[in-house]
């Protein structure tokens, strides 16, 4: 079978499973077994697959229509164009969440050596990022998770930021052991209701994901310990879901009066990421 029967083999098998980007994602799968760029693959459109190759690429089709996130099947996900190693123990990286990384480091940049502490890290990608772009300095990284943290360091290890990215078990900012210039966190905020019952997302951890009844209970709980681990004229960056941005703005100016607060819309116009900046 040649390359280009496979892959319209396994986009017809996607889109009988109403899976979306259904073309994409059998592109991304069959590259995986071939191990070739976008532009490689293009071009050897009429070479022959081999039964080996054709029967792993029908497997990972098969994993894909059974729900499971493509970033878990082939074990990685870019992310602010770097490589992350991803499993189910940890949550996906989404590219919203890069809209965050891009704030931290514009407001890193007024530091020579920043200190930054990443909440709720997850696999590291944030973490990871920040200590690659900024090379002077310091990321401390918490999860509650230790599973994640295994995620995270192998992560570390992979990019080579093991000296610079500390990662910390505990819950939010109480395992942090000195104020930092920054504060970044993308934690749980989906609604208790609103949790998917079904698709890739539920396949993810659900502790990365509740936010309990309204979305806001684990980032109502970091902005009130926020005050404490910021140094003076410090950062706090925060991700939320749709509708959330100004729920978390009326708090934030009741818990940080005279700070100067903003948000950043995402490509679909959402207001995705808070940014408070201490006077």
């Amino acid at each position: 079978m040649i390359v280009r029967q496979a892959l319209t083999n396994g986009r017809r098998m996607l889109e009988e499973y109403e899976i979306e980007d259904a073309p994409l994602e059998a592109e991304i799968m069959l590259r995986d077994v071939l191990k070739k760029t976008r532009a490689e693959l293009h071009l050897e459109l009429d070479c022959e697959l081999s039964p080996h190759q054709y029967a792993a690429f029908r497997q990972l089709i098969r994993r894909r229509c059974r729900d499971e996130p493509t970033a878990y099947i082939l074990g990685r996900r870019e992310f602010y164009g770097r490589d992350f190693l991803v499993d189910n123990r940890v949550l996906v990286p989404r590219p919203e969440t890069e809209l965050l990384v891009e704030k931290a480091i514009e407001l890193a940049r007024g530091y020579e050596a920043p200190l930054l502490a990443d909440v709720g890290t997850g696999c590291g990608a944030v973490a990871i990022v920040l200590a690659l772009e900024l090379p002077e300095s310091i990321v401390y990284a918490t999860d509650v998770s230790a599973d994640a943290l295994t995620v995270a360091r192998k992560n570390c290890q992979k990019h080579e930021v093991e000296l610079r990215v500390r990662l910390l078990k505990g819950n939010l900012l109480e395992v942090l052991p000195e104020t930092v210039d920054i504060i970044t966190a993308n934690l749980p905020y989906v609604r208790e209701a609103d949790l998917p019952s079904s698709g890739p997302v539920s396949a993810e951890p659900r502790l990365a994901l509740a936010g309990g009844v309204d979305g806001l209970q684990q980032i109502r709980q970091l902005c009130r310990q926020a005050g404490s681990k910021l140094r003076p004229r410090g950062h706090l960056i925060l991700e939320v879901g749709q509708g959330q941005a100004e729920a978390v703005t009326i708090l934030l100016r009741g818990l940080f009066p005279g700070a100067q607060i903003g948000t950043m819309p995402d490509l679909s116009g959402i207001e995705r990421v808070i940014s408070v900046s201490l006077s």
